[in-house]
């Protein structure tokens, strides 16, 4: 039991399969984003330093709507999500990563740890207010996120629609899970039910997150999605893609999620979280450019 506390508190915190890629590729995929292609009119990156974030913007070379603001997902970075603009093709984006993870371990680390969205939310909303700075309108900018990134989103889209300036254009996510503890019951489960999940699953991910909540010395509440959204109404627009056989972020809870939104659009898909695109092949760009385009009218 020790050991597996031990495993889940370390995954949580610092997800063992992440490996940051190297600078020359990660500018490479950058310039090819940049040239676009025959449904693509590419744009131009610009970079800059936001209290110690590292946020990169394209600029899209034909007039856009709006800006999307692209959250990568669990042991992922900016490199690993910047090719998800592709979907947005008539919108300006942003991306980052979260608490600069990849430059601290390209540095030769230690890497800040992985808060499973009690920091890393804050750093979203700080980045949406300073769009809104440069003078991008909070009823322009939409959130987009799949997995710890659609968890992230959510949190950061409660904390800024309680600042009372209104509803952001709209938010599109894919498998969020639920909390830390959560998701460390789902880490212990894995692909398959065994006979001593249910005494000893919820055990052991409550005590995996409580230690990986005091190694990256943040509250576990604040990683509490329906804590969180407890009460709430949700003006900004929403598109769930739900997948309905996912064991990491179940599709009771993402339901319970979505009866937050005023507005919602679900699509349930048979699979779990991050396949949805795969699944839905061109439908899934299809039912974003329809929500988006109703959104930013």
């Amino acid at each position: 039991m020790a050991w597996k506390t031990r495993s889940v508190a370390w995954e949580l915190t610092d997800p063992p399969f992440y490996r940051p890629q190297p600078l020359e590729r990660v500018q490479k995929t950058f310039d090819d984003l940049a040239k676009g292609n025959a449904a693509d009119p590419g744009g131009a990156w610009h970079s800059e330093e936001i209290a110690g974030l590292e946020l990169w913007t394209l600029k899209r070379s034909i007039p856009s709507k709006g800006l999307v603001l692209l959250l990568h997902g669990f042991g992922d970075d900016r490199w690993g999500t910047s090719p998800a603009l592709r979907w947005f093709s008539g919108l300006d984006a942003a991306i980052f990563t979260f608490r600069r993870r990849d430059d601290a371990l390209r540095a030769g680390g230690p890497a800040p740890f992985v808060t499973f969205g009690a920091r890393e939310s804050e750093e979203v909303a700080r980045i949406v207010r300073h769009l809104e700075s440069t003078g991008v309108p909070r009823n322009r900018i939409i959130l987009m996120g799949r997995s710890l990134g659609a968890s992230v989103g959510l949190l950061a889209l409660a904390e800024l629609e309680a600042d009372g300036r209104g509803p952001l254009s709209g938010i599109i996510w894919e498998g969020a899970p639920a909390s830390s503890r959560d998701f460390g019951e789902r880490l212990v489960r894995g692909g398959k039910d065994r006979c001593w999940h249910s005494l000893l699953a919820p055990l052991l991910g409550d005590l995996g997150s409580r230690w990986a909540a005091h190694r990256g010395n943040y509250r576990r509440d604040d990683t509490d999605l329906e804590r969180k959204l407890q009460g709430r109404r949700l003006e900004t627009p929403s598109l769930c893609f739900l997948a309905t056989q996912d064991r990491l972020a179940p599709p009771v809870v993402q339901q319970r999620i979505a009866s937050h939104f005023m507005r919602v659009e679900t699509l349930t898909v048979a699979t779990w979280h991050l396949n949805c695109a795969d699944i839905l092949g061109s439908r899934y760009g299809e039912a974003m450019r329809a929500s988006t385009d109703a959104w930013l009218k």
